[in-house]
């Protein structure tokens, strides 16, 4: 079985976030094997996809893994699998997946970008849970919201663009305070450099220490930050040794993310299901 590997929301390999890419013919394998093979690639996430009969809501089934556990919504991973599809003539313009998050689009267009369309997080303004702040390192926080209902992860506000880049978090404490994970954000200190806000994502509990690029996360700052710098139109800025860039789009209950994405490997996968 052919396996890709793919750098998501960058234009350059080896920067943004890589992601596998494994296309089947029809059908999920056994749960068991799939997460082998997630585990095997040990990428933040694993896409698996096959095509889906003409005529129905969508194009292709979709499911993501975690080196540890499958998740319910993923968005670099469904850039990636995006540009694997467009890429190999398996589909052009407006592709649709199903997931256990429902449906999803994904657009290519004549620049390479694709745009994804992925339902709006509801931030709940919550209290900073207790200890929290020594698990980022003693870091000042501004804010903390809630994505529960969502997505699942905290966004909590720091200071500057500084700090959040400098955050030396204690990943195995950072497990406790959120169903998925924790994203810190701050403004962009200098929004002539192409971006107006900056993040980090943090996974411990899905076995992801940091993940370069969240394009899900960006469904709970695109609100966050619209609501703060009063447009609609954004580009967050996340990551830590790597780092890649996310374009959104606040339109109601959905938001658009768009990225570029570049193959690193095209190989073989030996193991059968």
């Amino acid at each position: 079985m052919r396996i890709r590997i793919v750098d998501a929301f960058t234009d350059r390999p080896f920067h943004g976030n890589p992601a596998a890419v494994l296309l089947l013919e029809s059908g999920f394998p056994p749960d068991a094997w799939l997460q082998q093979v997630a585990a095997e690639m040990n990428l933040s996430e694993t896409a698996f996809a096959h095509p889906l009969p003409p005529g129905g809501e969508a194009d292709w089934a979709l499911r993501w893994f975690t080196p540890a556990a499958e998740v319910d919504m993923c968005g670099h991973a469904t850039l990636a699998t995006a540009h694997v599809l467009a890429a190999g003539g398996l589909a052009e313009g407006l592709i649709r997946f199903t997931a256990r998050c429902g449906i999803l689009t994904a657009e290519t267009a004549g620049d390479g970008s694709i745009t994804l369309d992925f339902p709006t997080s509801s931030l709940t303004p919550v209290d900073a849970p207790g200890a929290v702040d020594h698990a980022l390192g003693g870091a000042p926080i501004l804010s903390v919201h809630d994505t529960a209902a969502h997505v699942g992860d905290l966004v909590i506000e720091l200071a500057d663009e500084r700090t959040v880049h400098e955050l030396a978090p204690d990943h195995t404490a950072l497990r406790s305070f959120a169903k998925r994970g924790v994203i810190v954000t701050a403004p962009a200190e200098d929004p002539s450099r192409g971006y107006d806000f900056v993040s980090r994502g943090f996974f411990p509990a899905f076995g992801i220490d940091e993940d370069p690029v969240t394009g899900s996360a960006h469904t709970a700052l695109a609100p966050f930050w619209a609501a703060r710098l009063g447009r609609t139109e954004l580009t967050g800025l996340q990551g830590g040794a790597r780092r890649g860039l996310v374009r959104v789009t606040l339109a109601g209950a959905r938001t658009l993310l768009t990225g570029h994405a570049v193959t690193v490997l095209d190989g073989e996968l030996l193991s059968s299901p």
